[in-house]
């Protein structure tokens, strides 16, 4: 795959996690690691509280007067059954702030930071040749910052992509929100 295309494919990943949303993303990811991986923890959670709930429909159901030793242990049994739910949900939040870390960690290195890492490692290529004069004097700045002269590196390619997918997100947006386009006539700026 040529490095031209590799950017692109990189720079539009992580203009496509932006637009999603990390959050919602990670939300997604959890929802299908817990399926996959923990469905015994999830089964396990949704049985507790299921016979929680009937209990304390139970204890709801008895009077406290008339038949206080039944109470008294449909009430110790709330109680216990609450104090495990409480421990197993905690147990579960450490769990996903640990999967949240990972994924986060997982997210920058994929894109961020193999931006970084491939910015580096072809600091001094170019990504494509330019046609001699097109620019003029001004051609050594598509090359910032080691590529070599009447080229554009791999920063420059960054932001370029960058933005082009930004406007591209723009221009969808004002379309899909119903918004009218205004067209400019030739010769008037």
């Amino acid at each position: 795959m040529s490095l031209l295309f590799t950017i692109f494919v990189l720079v539009f990943l992580t203009q496509l996690i932006s637009w999603i949303g990390q959050a919602a993303l990670l939300e997604l990811v959890y929802g299908l690691y817990l399926r996959v991986f923990h469905t015994a923890t999830e089964a396990k959670q949704r049985k507790l509280k299921a016979d929680l709930l009937t209990l304390k429909a139970e204890l709801l159901r008895t009077s406290a007067q008339d038949q206080f030793a039944k109470w008294a242990k449909l009430r110790r049994n709330v109680d216990k059954g609450l104090a495990e739910l409480e421990k197993f949900n905690g147990e579960i939040a450490t769990r996903r702030t640990a999967f949240s870390m990972q994924f986060k960690t997982a997210v920058w290195v994929l894109t961020t930071g193999l931006q970084f890492g491939i910015g580096w490692w072809y600091r001094k290529e170019a990504v494509f040749w330019l046609p001699p004069g097109w620019f003029g004097p001004l051609g050594w700045w598509l090359a910032l910052p080691f590529a070599p002269a009447g080229s554009v590196s791999v920063g420059v390619w960054q932001m370029a992509c960058k933005r082009v997918l930004v406007v591209g997100e723009r221009v969808v947006k004002e379309l899909s929100s119903g918004a009218q386009l205004r067209v400019i006539p030739s010769g008037q700026y």
